[in-house]
């Protein structure tokens, strides 16, 4: 099998995107639109490991580098609903760098854990993330605009992925993103919720 080469990424939030959305839409076609609900459970003291959950799958990636203002994240973990409490203590409650709970079953389902396990914790917080994402390819790179609701909270998002940061250098300039700063989901949440100031 090929080896699966982690991706750097620049992703900014604007209310609107005004010009840079009618650069990507001369520039590419949309190739794909994509619609999801998703649960970020989000940790006061953790900003290296973004963790969602999504059709009662839950994703684990790991902040692994900056480069030329880009971000490179890996996945830690895929895991799916019902959950053995031995890979929640072991796999999951490191990455939030959060008190572990005192687990009352060997195995949980998805409302399960969050009803018992992350809305009672003190440190701990899930927010609920709607995405209506439309996909783009701009100098071979992924591309994207999502509009979202963070916990109701209209934004949008604009993204461009690629292994090659020079790709995505030369994609942002195309699109007029140079202004914008690169900003990842989890400090994007973590601002709108008032954990993280706004000028962060």
């Amino acid at each position: 099998m090929a080896e699966i080469l982690p991706r750097y990424e620049f992703r900014a939030f604007a209310q609107n995107f005004g010009m840079v959305e009618t650069k990507l839409r001369r520039l590419a076609k949309c190739e794909q639109i994509r619609e999801s609900s998703e649960i970020y459970i989000v940790s006061a003291a953790n900003s290296e490991n973004n963790t969602k959950i999504r059709d009662s799958k839950m994703d684990i990636k790991v902040f692994v580098e900056r480069k030329e203002g880009l971000e490179q994240w890996n996945p830690r973990m895929k895991g799916e609903f019902p959950m053995k409490t031995e890979v929640l203590r072991k796999e999951v409650f490191p990455a939030f760098g959060a008190a572990e709970p005192m687990f009352q079953r060997e195995e949980y389902t998805l409302q399960e854990y969050l009803d018992e396990i992350i809305y009672p914790h003190t440190q701990l917080t899930a927010v609920s993330v709607f995405k209506l994402r439309f996909a783009f390819t701009v100098n071979g790179c992924i591309a994207e605009i999502a509009h979202l609701l963070i916990n109701g909270a209209a934004i949008q998002t604009v993204a461009v992925e690629h292994t090659d940061v020079g790709a995505i250098l030369k994609a942002k300039e195309m699109l007029g993103l140079q202004e914008y700063g690169n900003v990842n989901y989890l400090r994007a949440i973590k601002r709108i919720i008032g954990l993280e100031p706004l000028s962060a």
